[in-house]
């Protein structure tokens, strides 16, 4: 039997990384082409590990740009929670 609580690797197409981090597909090919980001084959499919595309656009300076301007990046002031009733750290 399975350990429920085991946590499984969230992975995502090639495609949906390039939109995710705000480049493009061939950004993201040639990533995978230097062993920069580690991904699976499934179904002659790649499926990359966010989580090491997320650290892959973290220590690239043109990729943290481009994820910062064009990726998941842009909407972080969005997300940030402004009422501090609800805010998980409230003010010091």
């Amino acid at each position: 039997m399975e350990n429920p609580n085991k946590k499984l690797p969230l992975r995502i197409s090639i495609s949906e990384a390039a939109k995710l981090f705000g480049v493009s597909d061939r950004t993201i090919r040639r990533a995978l082409a230097n062993n920069e980001i580690r991904y699976i084959v499934v179904r002659n499919r790649y499926q990359v590990l966010f989580e090491s595309v997320l650290n892959w656009s973290q220590q690239k300076k043109s990729a943290s740009i481009k994820r910062d301007r064009n990726g998941i990046g842009q909407w972080v002031e969005k997300w940030k929670i402004n009422n501090t009733k609800f805010s998980p750290r409230p003010p010091v």
